[in-house]
């Protein structure tokens, strides 16, 4: 026999080992949702605050506006997603 033919040893694994590599995936996946849906809504808020400037000459403040209350909002979504897992 050779010293090759210890590591063709098979070690049986539980249901639960199994279940293991992909264990992590919803919370990897909560904290993708809280990051896009950060994002999302600053993006949103300047935005509207770009078109209110436009729209109504107040530059900046349309701009300062609209990313103070994309900030706001973003904060109120991510705690409340955050609420979820405790």
């Amino acid at each position: 026999m050779s010293d090759d033919d210890d590591d063709d040893v098979v070690v049986p694994i539980t249901p639960e080992q199994a279940k293991r590599p992909f264990s992590d995936l919803p919370g990897t996946a909560a904290f993708a949702t809280m990051g896009m849906t950060a994002a999302i809504v600053i993006a949103v808020g300047v935005l509207v605050g770009l078109w209110a400037d436009h729209a109504w000459g107040t530059s900046p403040w349309g701009l300062l506006i609209g990313i103070a209350l994309g900030t706001v909002a973003a904060v109120v979504s991510v705690v409340k997603q955050v609420r979820r897992f405790l």
